[in-house]
């Protein structure tokens, strides 16, 4: 069982930025990753749909042979986790728990040096993200004294595909989509969608020339990988016993142009072979 990988999947290529940080945490632990690209966005579909897709994506995973399914997809983890821990049998991490505590922490860390009130957490998402109420929820489990906002980006999603992340146009849709946030009162911004990590160097600086100093930026993406590194510390997930660089494999419903640019943006360093796969629908 420990030699086995760990699955992740996403409805694009940004569950890659969760991989990412996972192969920083934990290089020995081989991975296989399924981005459904034919799909992509999740974040406009209904929930029964995502539910449908989910329910493919891991059993493509499951068929292979993985230890664990992490869902790198915000909409995913706000409808569909519980659904696929009752039906799975094997941890199943999804990356709204670990945002959400990694926003608290963030939020309580403003409110000490400060010395006021706890800053409400604001929460970029899809629209599936936040007509969910997911980070909500989460964050008052954790602590009743946070107050979360959130606010839809549809438009950083297709820029972060498209490899479009820096000039005037994602600044300006950045601006947007922060701007609704900072004026109901956020003082800590969660990226709750594993796309817009890449696009967190303009976030910060926009944010910056928004209200004239830094704000906290929580990444869920790296919030899930530290849960993950967590997990298999505990033995609540077995460790594998092997060398640095583990082997990644990437599976994709789609082979879009411009992949392999983009994917390297992702993942930081040359993608493997890519393998494009068809997913069988419940």
């Amino acid at each position: 069982m420990s030699s086995l990988p760990l699955g992740v999947f996403d409805s694009g290529l940004g569950g890659l930025t969760v991989v990412h940080a996972l192969r920083e945490a934990l290089p020995h632990e081989p991975i296989i990753y399924l981005g459904d690209t034919a799909r992509v966005p999740y974040g406009t579909r209904s929930a029964s749909t995502v539910i449908r897709y989910a329910r493919a994506c891991a059993g493509v995973l499951t068929e292979r042979g993985i230890k664990a399914l992490v869902i790198a997809c915000n909409t995913v983890s706000a409808v569909a986790v519980d659904m696929l821990r009752a039906e799975l049998d094997m941890p199943v991490i999804g990356v709204v728990h670990p945002g959400a505590h990694a926003a608290v922490s963030a939020a309580q860390a403003e409110a000490d040096r400060t010395g006021g009130p706890p800053p409400k957490i604001g929460v970029l998402g899809t629209a599936g993200t936040i007509r969910s109420g997911a980070y909500s929820r989460h964050v008052q489990q954790l602590s009743t004294r946070f107050e979360v906002v959130g606010q839809t980006a549809p438009l950083l999603v297709p820029l972060v595909e498209e490899g479009w992340l820096t000039g005037e146009v994602p600044r300006l849709a950045v601006r947007r989509y922060l701007e609704p946030l900072l004026e109901a009162g956020a003082g800590v911004i969660v990226l709750g969608c594993t796309h817009y990590p890449l696009l967190r160097p303009v976030v910060e600086e926009v944010l910056v020339e928004l209200t004239g100093h830094a704000v906290p930026v929580v990444d869920s993406a790296l919030a899930t990988a530290h849960t993950v590194r967590d997990m298999i510390a505990q033995g609540t997930i077995p460790v594998v016993k092997a060398a640095r660089g583990a082997p990644l494999e990437l599976l994709v419903t789609d082979l879009p142009g411009g992949f392999q640019a983009v994917a390297d943006l992702f993942l930081g360093e040359h993608t493997p072979e890519v393998k494009q796969i068809d997913l069988v629908m419940s």
